[in-house]
């Protein structure tokens, strides 16, 4: 067994767990923060996105031990104020999910690809970067224009400035 200890949106957490128990499981199961999915176990479908000291991993490919010391953020933790993150907001607005299994992963992506391209987004960029993300119901065309309009919307003061 081994003590894991995180800060999860914002807030320290401690935990003992198996060696090999996959971040993904310690948020889920010692957290109870189900908003991270469960997909695949093989880092092909892209649920199981969080940030991890600010860029987005996949979380079934790492160990919760190896995370230890780490700042995470999941999907919950962009909810503040008792207002949805941006990208959250424009995934509404855009229709950007039809079941929903995907789209926390989605979200965390898209936060992290805004984040690193400072508002210089185009279609082509957005579809390139969502290719670790699968979404069997959408066809991505909704998704893509969510991204691209809360990427807007989130440097809307730089380009005006600009």
């Amino acid at each position: 067994m081994a003590k894991v200890t995180l800060s999860v949106n914002g807030r320290t957490v401690s935990g003992d767990c198996d060696d090999r128990t996959l971040l993904v499981q310690f948020i889920r199961e010692k957290l109870g923060l189900t908003g991270t999915h469960v997909g695949c176990d093989t880092t092909q479908c892209g649920a199981c996105v969080v940030h991890m000291d600010g860029k987005s991993i996949k979380s079934c490919s790492i160990l919760a031990v190896q995370a230890s010391g780490s700042e995470i953020t999941t999907v919950e933790g962009l909810f503040a104020n008792g207002e949805l993150h941006p990208v959250q907001a424009a995934f509404k607005e855009h229709h950007g999910l039809q079941c929903g299994f995907c789209t926390p992963g989605m979200v965390m992506t898209a936060v992290d690809m805004i984040n690193r391209h400072g508002g210089e987004l185009d279609e082509a960029t957005v579809r390139h970067e969502l290719e670790g993300n699968i979404c069997r119901c959408t066809g991505y065309h909704n998704i893509v224009k969510a991204v691209l309009a809360a990427n807007a919307e989130m440097h809307a003061g730089r380009q005006a400035a600009e």
